[in-house]
């Protein structure tokens, strides 16, 4: 039967209610704001991943498999990515390089400098890879802290006073089978199969040409990789030190997400060599600065920020990906760091050198 209702019910359940209104409406305020911090926080690589050692949620995590599309580098979603970080001195010098380079160091660059790739540079000769095999020991220490640490990382066979990269294409074939076997199938891994052919006087050699020797290299070594991964981004060093990818960008290799490795150091090359830049990216080439510095060529002298910066600038107005040379201690003014410096990170502005603070400053303006 029917009942009067109660008043005091009634007031308890509509304040019940208006409650319950405000709740939600808090609630759904929460959930705004904590989608616009999201949105602002993803792009900075090191916020998202700042604290982690594991591959979750960091950025090659966000990005997948790189590739190049009309002639830049872009993501699994064919966005466009550009990668900045540091290259190792050579492994095989365990006095002033290659200790410098682990996980926690790594970490450290990719937390404190923002930086989301790193370089094993493995020399082939001056005491590297020909003579001692046993270096690969370091590249794949660096490659499993940069596959742990959610970063892209640059295996970079490192030929330089063998002047032309066929001497050791052999080796190379090999190296590189080993390296696709173990890392193909994961995408931070990045090719690098020649770093600086040239044509330098003391070169049995000489010159060294893209059509008649880097190319024919390449198209040896790449089908051995492509057997093994098939969509890994590969990178190939150009005649002069690889500076002449103009040279490249008319003879261009078929084969697909492959980049041409230019390199630059700022006290030495200027406008006239932004230019041939400017050739190769106006015929549809990829470029990838594997390697750069604030110095001279031979890494000594003063620094020329103002030029590092007019090159970085132009890199990124092009999206072109750029490693600094070098992280080590090595007492040669384009190293990162002084001598004493910590070989775990955790580096004070009083452990880098003027070059160190440069790239610190501005890898952290990203």
């Amino acid at each position: 039967m029917y009942q009067p209702l109660n008043i005091t019910i009634l007031i308890s359940a509509l304040l019940f209610v208006l409650i319950g209104c405000q709740n939600d409406q808090d609630s759904t305020a929460d959930t705004g704001s904590v989608s616009i911090s999201s949105a602002s926080s993803s792009s900075s690589s090191s916020s998202s991943s700042s604290s982690s050692t594991s591959s979750s949620g960091g950025l090659v995590s966000q990005h997948g498999q790189l590739k190049i599309e009309n002639g830049t580098l872009v993501n699994v979603n064919g966005n466009p990515v550009q990668l900045r970080g540091m290259s190792s001195l050579g492994l095989q010098w365990v006095h002033d390089a290659a200790p410098w380079m682990n996980i926690d160091s790594i970490r450290w660059l990719r937390d404190d400098w923002n930086t989301n790739v790193v370089r094993a540079a493995m020399y082939t000769e001056n005491e590297g890879y020909i003579e001692d095999p046993g270096v690969t020991k370091k590249v794949w220490e660096i490659v499993d802290a940069a596959i742990a640490l959610d970063m892209y990382v640059i295996v970079d066979w490192h030929t330089l006073s063998d002047c032309d990269p066929r001497q050791y294409q052999t080796e190379a074939m090999g190296f590189f089978t080993e390296v696709a076997k173990r890392y193909g199938e994961t995408p931070n891994l990045i090719y690098e199969i020649t770093n600086e052919p040239n044509s330098a006087p003391d070169c049995p050699e000489a010159p060294v040409t893209w059509s008649g020797h880097v190319k024919p290299y390449a198209e040896a070594v790449i089908p051995v990789i492509r057997k093994i991964d098939p969509d890994g981004l590969i990178i190939v060093g150009t005649p002069t030190w690889s500076q002449d990818v103009d040279v490249a960008a008319r003879d261009p290799l078929t084969h697909s997400n492959v980049a041409y490795g230019f390199h630059f150091y700022a006290c030495t090359h200027g406008q006239s060599l932004r230019e041939k830049v400017n050739f190769a990216l106006l015929k549809g080439a990829a470029i990838f600065s594997s390697e750069w510095g604030t110095t001279a060529a031979d890494g000594s002298g003063s620094n020329c920020f103002g030029e590092s910066d007019a090159w970085l600038d132009f890199f990124d107005e092009n999206n072109i990906s750029w490693l600094n040379w070098s992280l080590s201690v090595r007492q040669e003014t384009s190293a990162a760091l002084k001598p004493g410096a910590s070989t775990t990170g955790n580096w004070t502005a009083d452990d880098l050198t003027p070059s160190g603070k440069y790239v610190r400053n501005r890898l952290r303006q990203y």
